[in-house]
């Protein structure tokens, strides 16, 4: 029996530009809430940071409410994989944070993850996020030369398989997502290689391409808060994430100021701007 494929939302131009304000609102945020990770902060002061750039751009948080999340961003720290909810939580030299937040401007969404290390960092958690938002921008750079959906997992896995060093696992419980007037929406972006090619990349396609890696076993479990993903071996992890969009002349980075330019040049790959 064949089973129907949830069907993907291609946008037009005009609606990729209505995503590329929202995802400029959740750049200008994530400064705000890196800005705000420093030792002795809490994890509800990041969430503050974030909520207020939101506020202040008329954007509406795409994490708070949804079904019953109770932050406007994820703080997830050290062994904490995904889905954090910010807290009392003080910050400590060293901690290694991925900050993951998004909002919808006129209902389309944006949707980005930056990995922070607050203070001195050890140098293997520092390598963890470089490695991280490196295999991020192999992802994109896959996007914007490659066919199918699926050759973006492959890029992630084949860069991360072949840095040099202690090997960094890649989480296959959670991946990325197609975006536009929902969040989460068709397709599924892989981040490590399948024998499943995915659907073909086209024009209208936007994608949400967010690697998460581990410095210990791949294996996760939720806490009792039933949000907060963990290492089950308490290994540390780290997430990046851009929301990336595909049109007829290339792709942008729509939660980018740049589009993407100064991360994809050295990759070959010129982001080609809306306008």
């Amino acid at each position: 029996m064949a089973f129907r494929q949830p069907s993907i939302e291609y946008k037009t131009t005009d609606q990729i530009r209505k995503m590329r304000t929202a995802g400029l609102v959740v750049s200008r945020a994530l400064d705000a809430a890196v800005a705000a990770a420093v030792v002795g902060a809490t994890t509800r002061d990041i969430d503050a940071a974030f909520e207020a750039v939101l506020d202040e751009a008329g954007a509406k948080s795409n994490f708070k409410g949804y079904h019953g999340f109770p932050a406007t961003v994820c703080v997830s720290v050290n062994e904490e994989v995904v889905h954090g909810i910010p807290g009392d939580r003080v910050l400590q030299d060293g901690d290694v944070l991925s900050v993951d937040g998004g909002c919808s401007v006129d209902g389309w969404h944006g949707d980005s993850a930056r990995g922070v290390i607050v203070g001195t960092a050890d140098p293997e958690d520092q390598r963890l996020s470089d490695v991280t938002e490196a295999a991020m921008w192999r992802g994109i750079a896959a996007l914007a030369g490659g066919q199918r959906v699926g050759d973006i997992g492959n890029a992630i896995d084949d860069y991360v398989s072949s840095v040099p060093g202690k090997p960094l696992g890649i989480l296959e419980d959670y991946v990325g997502h197609g975006i536009g007037t929902a969040m989460h929406q068709a397709p599924d972006v892989l981040n490590y290689r399948t024998n499943h090619r995915g659907p073909k990349i086209r024009p209208g396609l936007c994608l949400a391409i967010e690697p998460m890696l581990v410095r210990g076993n791949i294996e996760t479990r939720v806490l009792e808060d039933d949000w907060t993903v963990v290492t089950t071996d308490g290994s540390r992890s780290c997430q990046w994430e851009h929301t990336v969009a595909v049109h007829s002349g290339g792709i942008w980075v729509l939660t980018a100021e740049d589009g993407g330019a100064a991360k994809l040049a050295p990759l070959g790959v010129t982001p080609v701007p809306l306008d």
